[in-house]
């Protein structure tokens, strides 16, 4: 697929804020998107020769069934640090080099991370879905801002978190007794939507099937 760089990558934290402060104001969180979905993606990291290689991973799966398409893997030098808040410089690069390898390009493309559930509401799901222009979901293993109130342990339940007063995102439970997961979206998609989806990428365990692939081609050598 083809992705159009949309600016520069930043050498500095204040350019970074000003990418993430400009973009925002573009991101959309109701569905725009054709139906029905044929195949969702996941997109994760790993790193290698300690830090200083990003290695990116691209897992697209057939929609519901869940059934593996197409991967891809791409390596380019680490050239942003590690920062809470920032982790789209440090990891977007790579992961753009190997959606540009698959010749299936996803309806939607969960991220290992957050969407708007972010200080200043673009988080690399975000991020990740305007420069590809395609619907993103964030899908993060823990809490970056927000409160919720308690969640029960049964799978499906969730409770929208909130940060300043404004529902960023929910906690969602994927497995019953099992840690949640905090879903919010990432563009062209509502929560609810998101949320459904999730759900329906999370047959067995407790994160989705395209996020699970990802992560083994991600880390392995």
């Amino acid at each position: 697929m083809k992705i159009y760089q949309r600016h520069a990558w930043p050498q500095t934290l204040e350019e970074a804020i000003a990418i993430q402060e400009k973009l925002r104001e573009e991101v959309i969180i109701e569905d725009q998107f054709p139906e029905p979905i044929k195949y969702v993606a996941g997109v994760d990291m790993g790193f290698e020769a300690d830090g200083t290689i990003s290695r990116a991973a691209v897992a697209v799966l057939n929609f519901p069934d869940l059934q593996m398409v197409e991967t891809s893997l791409a390596h380019r030098p680490t050239l942003f640090p590690y920062i809470p808040g920032f982790l789209s410089f440090r990891e977007i690069p790579a992961v753009l080099d190997a959606l540009e390898k698959v010749k299936t390009t996803p309806d939607i493309i969960l991220c290992d991370g957050q969407g708007i559930a972010h200080p200043r509401r673009l988080g690399i799901a975000c991020h990740l879905g305007i420069i590809a222009d395609i619907p993103t979901i964030g899908v993060a293993k823990s809490l970056l801002i927000g409160k919720h109130a308690e969640l029960s342990e049964i799978k499906g339940s969730w409770q929208p978190l909130i940060h300043k007063g404004e529902t960023i995102g929910a906690v969602l439970r994927t497995r019953t007794a099992v840690k949640p997961v905090y879903v919010s979206s990432g563009h062209k998609i509502s929560l609810p939507t998101a949320i459904n989806y999730v759900l329906r990428c999370t047959p067995k365990y407790r994160l989705p099937e395209t996020t699970r692939i990802a992560d083994k081609l991600a880390s392995s050598r």
